[in-house]
């Protein structure tokens, strides 16, 4: 049997298939961009069909790179989390629009929840808060207006899931409906404890427990692929949520080991081993991994907006013309002559957890121009980030040092920003697609390539760069002073 492993890594703005050989490294790649819709403030939709298709596009681009699918020892399948597809289990086609994970409509309804008392019992059993960011209070909207998908649940023929379980009931031609634990995790549907999605979690928030996938482990024999689809049958043997896949790519696998991912948002994970998170500071709790029955956790963070704000100075202010050109802006000047931008775009995560937030550009004047602009989008990264690290340390969390991936990572400022910010050294690996290379991980330990999840992170990691912080505490705390600032306004 070939070691071969593919990986189908479906984010926010794409959708990819990637080759792995089992010592990691990449054989093969291919990539498809996914249509953004916004019917209105505040809401972010994605088409169900649109990333079946363009996964499987994807798929069918790089399997020949193996030498054919008999050539690939398993599947590993890694996502967008919170993103929420309904569709008919019969027909197998999508009811609605997926609402993303950056979707704010369901607001009204986490007030009311919270209004009514639930959030101290919903956050003890689940590890989460009631934001419209988790997948059930998704649910329940669609449920509650859109027909298409009341009827279905009225016949008994509605399927719900995040968008690795679309993507497993597509691949095994309708044959399984399975979402693994650490997707499940983010639903406010399953407690940290429970094995299944819970009923009483289900009847809170108004979600028929019939219509949700089973909880499955992470990696293991978990499906096949339809025959029909790439000429033989492919065995599915990992699966994860893209966060808890990128600190299983960076190696942390041990307590106390803490990775940030900067893609279209922001989130930090610390591995607590078999240790339940109990969070005081509006950090949240999350299954990390599951194998064979056995889980370990993470304490977790999460920033809407990151990279998401250079795409808006692209696309919205055309500061720059490519995401790139930010990092020899920010280089070109000493500081950012005082703006600061607090990246509220689509409210503030955590520790602030305000839905109706919006951003602030604060400190402009007439000197101020797209360096500036550049370079203090560039500061929010540190400026979240050290929020961020606060709340973790007054959770019993602290970091001694900070593993970062992402498509920001790559800019060699934003790295030393960071350290200089937070004080404490970052690490980059030389492949910063650790998402994927999670998943590749997960798939290959399921395959039975590696004995264990350990094994596989020993053998599949790269070198790494470092950055040591060098800024000195009084430079550190004018900055943040501004920041808490501006953050007030928001």
């Amino acid at each position: 049997m070939s070691d071969y492993i593919l990986v189908l890594d479906e984010g926010t703005t794409s959708t990819r298939a990637m080759l792995f050989a089992s010592d990691g490294m990449l054989v093969a790649s291919a990539q498809a961009p996914l249509t953004q819709h916004y019917p209105q403030a505040g809401w972010v939709e994605h088409d169900p069909r649109e990333i079946w298709d363009k996964t499987l596009a994807c798929a069918l681009e790089v399997i020949p790179k193996a030498g054919g699918a008999a050539m690939i020892a398993g599947l590993g399948i890694t996502n967008q989390r919170e993103t929420v597809v309904a569709w008919d289990r019969v027909t197998g086609e999508p009811l609605t629009r997926a609402i993303v994970w950056q979707d704010r409509r369901t607001e009204p309804l986490c007030a009311a929840m919270r209004e009514a008392g639930h959030e101290d019992g919903v956050q003890q059993r689940t590890g989460l808060l009631l934001d419209p960011y988790f997948a059930g209070t998704k649910m329940r909207w669609m449920l509650d207006n859109v027909p298409e998908v009341r009827r279905a649940a009225d016949k008994g023929t509605l399927a719900f899931g995040t968008v690795e379980s679309w993507l497993v009931f597509k691949l095994t031609g309708g044959a399984a409906h399975i979402s693994d634990a650490s997707n499940a995790s983010r639903t406010l549907l399953m407690g940290l404890e429970d094995a299944q999605f819970d009923e009483g979690l289900c009847d809170l928030l108004g979600v028929p427990l019939s219509a949700l996938p089973g909880v499955t482990d992470m990696a293991g024999p978990l499906a096949m692929t339809d025959p029909s689809l790439f000429g033989c049958a492919i065995p599915i043997t990992g699966m994860a949520g893209d966060q808890q896949a990128a600190t299983i790519g960076q190696g942390c696998l041990a307590p106390g080991q803490t990775k940030a991912t900067y893609g279209t948002g922001a989130f930090v994970l610390t591995c607590q081993g078999a240790r339940i998170p109990r969070s005081t500071n509006r950090l949240l709790g999350t299954v990390l991994t599951q194998i064979d029955g056995a889980r370990t956790y993470a304490i977790e963070g999460s920033v809407f907006v990151a990279g998401s704000l250079v795409q808006w100075l692209r696309d919205s202010l055309g500061i720059v013309d490519v995401a790139e050109e930010t990092e020899a802006l920010a280089r070109s000047i000493s500081d950012s002559g005082g703006v600061v931008i607090v990246p509220a775009l689509a409210g503030l995560g955590a520790p602030h957890w305000q839905a109706d937030a919006r951003g602030v550009i604060a400190g402009l004047s007439f000197a101020s121009g797209k360096a500036e602009l550049a370079r203090a989008a560039l500061e929010a990264m540190a400026h979240q980030t050290h929020d961020l690290c606060a709340a973790f340390s007054a959770d019993g969390a602290p970091w001694k040092t900070l593993r970062i991936d992402g498509g920001m990572s790559a800019n060699d400022w934003m790295a030393q920003d960071l350290a200089d910010m937070l004080g404490i050294t970052v690490e980059r690996p030389g492949f910063v697609e650790t998402t994927a290379l999670g998943a590749a991980m997960l798939a290959a330990t399921g395959a039975g390539v590696y004995d264990s999840l350990d094994e596989a992170a020993r053998a599949m990691r790269g070198e790494l760069a470092r950055f040591e912080p060098g800024m000195t505490a009084d430079i550190r705390e004018e900055r943040l002073a501004r920041w808490r600032k501006a953050l007030a306004a928001a």
